[in-house]
């Protein structure tokens, strides 16, 4: 059996696991090692092995429980709800303040948590309630709350983008600061469609009226209440960009300077520390576990030669250009996101997307932006994404499954744009990596 045949049959071998609903390390992992144990007999049982290995002496992979404990305890301790109380009093007065506080909100905890399901449930159990309270356009609010919380895969510390940095074997910090500028320019993209719409369109966001109500003193109060977990991320971040930490230990910096905030504000209890510390550990093995399958699978891609066999296909059979293979393999995440998650989109392609996209050229940092913003839009593009079932899971009974539907579309144009604008100009995301390691 040729390459060719031997990649589309373990394909849709796992594809028809995963469609079981087989877990998605099961069900790759499984794949790789009985096409390892095929093709190579019983020297194939070193492929797992030689990934375990690969995945127990890569030393950033210690961030990874870290900052998922971090972002726990800052969600568990609800010193989140700071931040929102802080964006509502500061941008009520304004129409559609606070949905654009809202944004506010979701760029602070994805630089807390990495994760977008945190930013969902912070978004739809605080900001939600409070925004149709205050007479805000049901649609409109929902696709703010979904589109914010897609920012946490993006914004460091991305535990999206350590997971990519592992299977792709890029730097972490590197990618990291690749997602900065691209994640604050779609917010600020958000911000700016928010206001210009509630500019026109007032009832869809109208101002607080009792804003006046509310005295400096207070304000100052909250904004210092507020911008305590962006010290945080700043006591963490800080000391990395400028060189006197590395990855690893910035981490441990940011879990125990959460920690202790949180135990300063006498918001911690023993419940909220076992809580985070289970959820921390369930999170972290589950990742593990998925990396390890990723990278045996991978493994058994490297040996069959199948990426030169498929760029071969594409480029010289069928004579396309490397920015159409490109575009074709962005579109196939946005289908595959309509059934699955992040992790499992990224695990299932990267054995042959991330070799092919170096060997048609183009940078694989820039490459991991794309990778993720086009989750993004997958998570919220209908009939299946995935943001959309979360939204409907949270959501109180006067938003139905069609307003959910129907809140997306613009923000999905908006992140179309972003990512036209970021195929069009790396540097949007090259830049700031390039500047802090000196290249």
């Amino acid at each position: 059996m040729s390459q060719e045949y031997i990649a589309i049959f373990m394909f849709a071998s796992m594809m028809l696991m995963l469609f079981t609903g087989q877990r998605v390390f099961g069900a790759i992992g499984a794949v790789g090692a009985i096409a390892a144990l095929s093709l190579w007999g019983v020297g194939g049982q070193d492929i797992p092995f030689s990934a375990a290995m690969k995945l127990m002496k890569w030393y950033p992979l210690l961030t990874l429980p870290m900052f998922i404990f971090m972002g726990y305890v800052l969600s568990e301790s609800r010193l989140a709800d700071d931040l929102y109380r802080m964006f509502h009093v500061w941008m009520g007065p304004v129409n559609g303040g606070l949905a654009i506080g809202t944004i506010g909100l979701m760029v602070l905890v994805s630089a807390m948590n990495g994760l977008s399901v945190a930013g969902m449930a912070i978004g739809a159990t605080i900001a939600l309630p409070e925004l149709l309270r205050r007479g805000y356009d049901k649609i409109m609010v929902t696709g703010v709350i979904q589109a914010g919380s897609s920012l946490g895969i993006l914004v460091p510390p991305s535990v999206v983008l350590v997971l990519y940095a592992m299977i792709a074997r890029q730097p972490v910090g590197q990618l990291w600061l690749a997602g900065v500028l691209p994640g604050l320019m779609m917010a600020t993209l958000f911000v700016v469609y928010i206001w210009l719409r509630c500019k026109f369109q007032p009832h869809l966001g109208p101002a607080m009226e009792d804003a006046h109500e509310v005295s400096r003193a207070e304000k100052l109060r909250l904004l210092g209440a507020g911008v305590l977990p962006l010290a945080i991320f700043a006591a963490m971040m800080v000391p990395f960009v400028n060189g006197w930490t590395s990855l690893v230990e910035s981490s441990a910096i940011g879990a125990l300077t959460a920690l202790f905030a949180s135990v300063a504000k006498r918001r911690m209890t023993w419940h909220i520390f076992e809580t985070c510390t289970k959820q921390t550990l369930l999170i972290s093995c589950m990742f593990m576990w998925i990396i390890l399958a990723a990278l045996g699978f991978g493994a058994v891609f490297d040996g069959l030669g199948a990426v030169k066999a498929i760029d071969n296909l594409f480029t010289d059979q069928l004579g396309l250009n490397p920015w159409v293979i490109l575009i074709l393999m962005q579109l196939s995440f946005i289908i595959m996101g309509t059934f699955l998650d992040d992790t499992a989109m990224l695990v299932i392609v990267a054995p042959l997307y991330v070799p092919l996209v170096k060997v048609l050229g183009f940078d694989l940092i820039w490459y991991g932006v794309l990778y993720t913003i086009t989750t993004q839009i997958a998570y919220m593009t209908p009939p299946f994404g995935y943001n959309l079932f979360l939204m409907r899971a949270m959501a109180p009974p006067e938003i139905g499954l069609g307003d959910i539907y129907r809140s997306i579309v613009p923000f999905v144009l908006i992140m179309g744009v972003a990512l036209a604008i970021i195929m069009i100009f790396p540097q949007i995301a090259l830049w700031l990596p390039n500047y802090v390691y000196g290249k």
